[in-house]
C-alpha cells in the first residue's frame, strides 16, 4: 500500500498528477544538466565513482526540491505512479540480481513487504528438502524524511541486505506525515514488531533498521520499547539516520553544496507541535544504556548535512559501552549505501554487514519458518 491508497489521504486529479510529473522530469532533466558544470570528475574516488557520484547528487536534489514543492496532494499522486512504475520493474529485477523473491503480507495489521531468498520460501508452503535456511529477520523502515516512498521503491537494497546477510527483510508500509505524524509511524513499527513476536521470532533474532527518516523511526523504536518494558531486539542497523530533528549542527549548513537533501529540510510536518530536541524523536538526547539499547551498526557519510549530529550519536553509544560499529566515508553524502550500492565506498559498508551478521546474529530457524 502507498500512502495515496489510504482512505485518509488526499490525491489529485488526473490532469493536475500529469503536470506534476511532467514538472518532475524537467526538473531533474535540468538537474542533470548542470553536471558538466560541477566537475563530476574531482572527488575522493576513482573517475567512475566520482562522475556518478555527481550524477547521482544533481538528480537526487532535483528530485527532492521539485518534490518538496509540491501541494501534498499531487505530491501523493505523484508518489503513487511512482510506486506503480516499481511494482512491475522491481520484481523481476531483484530476483534476477539478487535471487530475491517480493511477497506482501501484514504483520500487526500493517502492511508491508517481505525480500526472501527465493531458495527459502518453500519454507513457507513446504517442506521442500532443498530449502535454504534463514538466519534472523530484519524489520527494515523505509527513509524519505518521514514523509515519503513505499517499501516497493526500496526493495532492491531490502533485497541486497537479504543477499549479503543471509536473512530475511521485511520492509513495514508505515503510516508518515503530514497526514499521519509522530507518533503515528513509531507505533505501527512497534505494532510490526510485537506481533513478529508473537509468530515466534525471538528478540535476539530480529535486527531493527532504516535510513534516513526511517532509521531515526528505528532509533525512536527502540526508545519506545524501553519504555514500554518490551525486549531489545538483538542489532540496530542504521544508514545515515535523521536522529536529531534539531538540526543544529555546523555540517547542517557546511555540507549543504555537497549532500544531496535540500537546504530546508523539512521536519515540522512529522513533528507536529513536539519539540524537535524530545528525545522520543531526537534519539541523540537519549540516555543509551546497553541493558536497553542493541548493538548498533551505523553509517553516514563525511559531506553530508547530518554528519554531526551522527557523529554525536555513535560517540554517546560508544561512552555508553553500547556495542557500537560506526563508519564515515569521506567525501560520501546521504544515504550513499543506497544510492550508489556499486561504489567502493558502498561495497565497504556491505562488507561490514556481512561480517557483522555472520557474527553477532545467530540463527533461529525454528522461529522463522513459522511466519
Amino acid at each position: 500500500m502507498v500512502m495515496a491508497d489510504r482512505p485518509e489521504v488526499e490525491t489529485a486529479s488526473g490532469p493536475l498528477t500529469t503536470l506534476a510529473v511532467v514538472g518532475l522530469a524537467q526538473s531533474m532533466l535540468g538537474g542533470l544538466a548542470r553536471v558538466p558544470f560541477k566537475k563530476p570528475w574531482s572527488g575522493p574516488a576513482g573517475l567512475l565513482d566520482n562522475v556518478g557520484q555527481a550524477v547521482t547528487r544533481q538528480s537526487i536534489r532535483a528530485f527532492m526540491g521539485y518534490s518538496m514543492g509540491l501541494p501534498i496532494e499531487e505530491f501523493r499522486s505523484m508518489e503513487k505512479i511512482l510506486d506503480q512504475i516499481c511494482r512491475v520493474v522491481m520484481p523481476p529485477f531483484v530476483e534476477l540480481t539478487d535471487g530475491v523473491e517480493l511477497t506482501q503480507d501484514t504483520i500487526g495489521g500493517v502492511p508491508g513487504l517481505w525480500c526472501r531468498a527465493k531458495a527459502s520460501t518453500d519454507a513457507y508452503v513446504d517442506e521442500d528438502e532443498e530449502k535454504q535456511e534463514i538466519g534472523a529477520t530484519i524489520l527494515y523502515l523505509h527513509g524519505g524524511g518521514y514523509i515519503g516512498t513505499s517499501p516497493i521503491m526500496y526493495s532492491a537494497f531490502a533485497s541486497s541486505l537479504v543477499r549479503i546477510t543471509g536473512f530475511e527483510v521485511f520492509i513495514a508500509d508505515y503510516r508518515m506525515a503530514p497526514e499521519f505524524p509522530f507518533p503515528a509511524g513509531v507505533l505501527d513499527a512497534a505494532d510490526v514488531y510485537q506481533a513478529l513476536l508473537g509468530r515466534g521470532v525471538t528478540p535476539e533474532h530480529i535486527i531493527v533498521a532504516g535510513d534516513s527518516g526511517g532509521g531515526g523511526l528505528a532509533a525512536s523504536l527502540v526508545a519506545h520499547l524501553h519504555a514500554k518494558g518490551l525486549p531489545k531486539p538483538g542489532a540496530l542497523a542504521l544508514f545515515s539516520p535523521e536522529i536529531d530533528l534539531d538540526l543544529d549542527h555546523p555540517s547542517i549548513t557546511e555540507n549543504a553544496q555537497y549532500d544531496v537533501l535540500p537546504w530546508n529540510i523539512p521536519v515540522t510536518p512529522y513533528l507536529h507541535g513536539v519539540q524537535p530536541n524530545d528525545a522520543r524523536v531526537s534519539v541523540i538526547n537519549a540516555d543509551p544504556d546497553p541493558e536497553w539499547f542493541p548493538p548498533t551498526f551505523v553509517c553516514w557519510g563525511g559531506d553530508e548535512m547530518f554528519r554531526d549530529g551522527i557523529r554525536e550519536f555513535a560517540a554517546r553509544l560508544e561512552d555508553s559501552e553500547v556495542p557500537t560499529h560506526a563508519i564515515e566515508e569521506p567525501g560520501m553524502f546521504h544515504v550513499f549505501p543506497i544510492l550508489m550500492p556499486w561504489a567502493e565506498a558502498s561495497k565497504k559498508v556491505f562488507r561490514a554487514l556481512h561480517d557483522l551478521a555472520q557474527g553477532n546474529v545467530a540463527s533461529d530457524p525454528e522461529a522463522t519458518q513459522t511466519h
